[in-house]
């Protein structure tokens, strides 16, 4: 008999709370869920993991590692039981090979552009593609394909040219202390590292895969007995002097939902790193990504008609520089109000966060107005101005930057990093604070951290249609549409901090007269 682990555990605890909770895309017969696994209940997981440089691309692949995107996509075959058998059988049917997961620049596959097969870069982004189309589920109103683990290391050669400046080419420069690398090589792909999800327990209904690695390319962690090594890694990674990430999920056959259990620990070689777990849109872009995309979003959320339901329990914060996020989404368009077509020296990310670490505090101050932005809006509609020192929220912002080609951007401003994406920046950071609170997010700090584990009802349409977000003057408002919904924990430039958190109900819902009217 297996013993029980801190995973298992939680997923009982988990499966119990669901039990109790109707999924809230069913509570309500005029809202549906927008993502392809309401709740992430469904047996047969669709689950990818995605690895990013610093501007958010590949740059070079690690040796041995292939191209880092892979999959683990399954169904799960149902069997009655046999003569002398009690319980019924399962088998789980994988749709993703190895070999496929393994496939690194010009190594062909189906659907690979000619253009593309020794281009590191735009392989990655056609090898999503096709891990998309060995993971799709037909559904209505479209297809979808998995949630997406996300991974990104905040080094960058300043010396190598890899990243554009606000989606321009630039040529070396440097150094820049904003930018952490011990030399050539720092902005390497990790070492990843699957453990193809199986059953397991005594009646072998307990379903559980993993992922795991290091950036830190000269240690030797073998996929060899890779369940054993990597609990123990899990258990006290900081006693590590390397990098180290993993995302386990598990679940029990036909009850509740999926847990992730989320471990991130940063080195000195490595201090900015990144981790989350997202939903994505199935077409289309997404969040900081230029290219197609594949994901779990089958209808794209709209400001102001959506919620989300997530259940969160943080067990280590990630040290006191860790932007623990509650909630991460992540749109694109114009500053002309246009909808992004590709071309990242127009296009702009736009960023919107929660931060729950209660060690992040407000850099937006009544003398530091270049932190805030230029107005708050109440849930009422009333609009403040930050000048306004009487009534503008201040503790409920930590930063705010404008895109590097905003041409009208109120001054004063801080100006986004120019570096960590392929096109210009938008960000809006905001910390737990009672102006948030009738949209259902944190009131105060240390709420849903550590010790205070809970399922959350946010309504991120109506938040994210109050926020401030740059548009040039004149220009027509654009509709905000949402490709990126997720949840995880960046670390800044912290050595050897761990971050350790469990994610699951994940569940993203809209009004279905929207829907259908889409």
């Amino acid at each position: 008999m297996e013993t029980m682990t801190k995973s298992s555990s939680i997923l009982i605890l988990h499966a119990l709370v669901f039990s109790l909770l109707l999924p809230f895309s069913l509570a309500n017969d005029e809202y549906i869920s927008a993502v392809g696994d309401p709740g992430m209940q469904r047996d047969g997981l669709r689950v990818a993991i995605e690895s990013w440089n610093q501007c958010n691309e590949v740059g070079v692949e690690t040796p041995t590692m292939g191209s880092p995107r892979a999959a683990d996509c399954f169904d799960v075959h149902h069997a009655p039981p046999r003569a002398g058998m009690q319980q019924d059988g399962h088998r789980l049917v994988h749709r993703v090979r190895e070999r496929d997961n393994k496939l690194g620049v010009g190594s062909p596959f189906r659907g690979v552009k000619l253009g593309s097969l020794y281009d590191v870069d735009r392989y990655a982004a056609e090898k999503e593609l096709y891990l998309g189309s060995l993971c799709q589920v037909n559904d209505s109103p479209k297809p979808w394909q998995f949630w997406m683990i996300m991974l990104k290391s905040g080094n960058m050669d300043t010396h190598a040219s890899m990243c554009p400046e606000n989606g321009k080419k630039v040529g070396p420069f440097g150094p820049d202390s904003r930018f952490p690398c011990f030399g050539k090589g720092c902005m390497n792909q990790p070492l990843i590292y699957h453990t193809y999800t199986s059953l397991h327990g005594d009646e072998k209904k307990t379903m559980r895969g993993s992922y795991f690695g290091t950036w830190d390319l000269g240690y030797s962690i073998s996929n060899n007995g890779s369940r054993n090594l990597m609990a123990k890694l899990d258990e006290e990674p900081e006693k590590n002097e390397f990098s180290y990430y993993s995302v386990t999920w598990e679940k029990e056959v036909g009850k509740g939902s999926w847990v992730f259990h989320h471990v991130l620990k940063t080195s000195a070689k490595y201090p900015w790193l990144m981790l989350y777990l997202r939903s994505d849109a199935t077409t289309g872009f997404s969040g900081g990504y230029h290219y197609q995309t594949r994901g779990m979003l089958k209808i794209i959320p709209e400001s102001p008609d959506f919620k989300v339901r997530v259940t969160l329990e943080v067990i280590k914060g990630g040290g006191p520089s860790s932007q623990f996020y509650l909630l991460d989404m992540g749109s694109c368009w114009k500053n002309n109000g246009k909808p992004c077509d590709g071309d990242v020296t127009t296009d702009v990310t736009r960023y919107s966060e929660m931060i729950i670490n209660p060690n992040t505090t407000a850099w937006c101050q009544p003398d530091a107005l270049h932190n805030c932005p230029p107005y708050h809006t109440f849930a009422n509609g009333t609009r403040v101005h930050r000048n306004n020192t009487a009534q503008f929220p201040y503790a409920a912002y930590h930063m705010y930057c404008a895109p590097g080609t905003g041409k009208y951007v109120e001054m004063p401003s801080n100006i986004c990093d120019p570096y960590s994406n392929p096109q210009p920046q938008e960000i809006l950071q905001i910390l737990p604070h009672p102006v948030w609170g009738e949209y259902g997010y944190p009131t105060k700090q240390g709420e849903g951290w550590i010790g205070d584990p809970r399922t959350w009802e946010l309504d991120v349409g109506g938040i994210s249609h109050s926020l401030h977000f740059y548009q040039d003057p004149g220009t027509q408002p654009i509709k905000r549409k949402w490709m990126s919904i997720d949840l995880g924990t960046e670390i800044y430039k912290d050595p050897n901090a761990v971050a350790e958190w469990y994610v699951s109900d994940f569940d993203i819902i809209v009004p279905k007269k929207k829907a259908s009217s889409d």
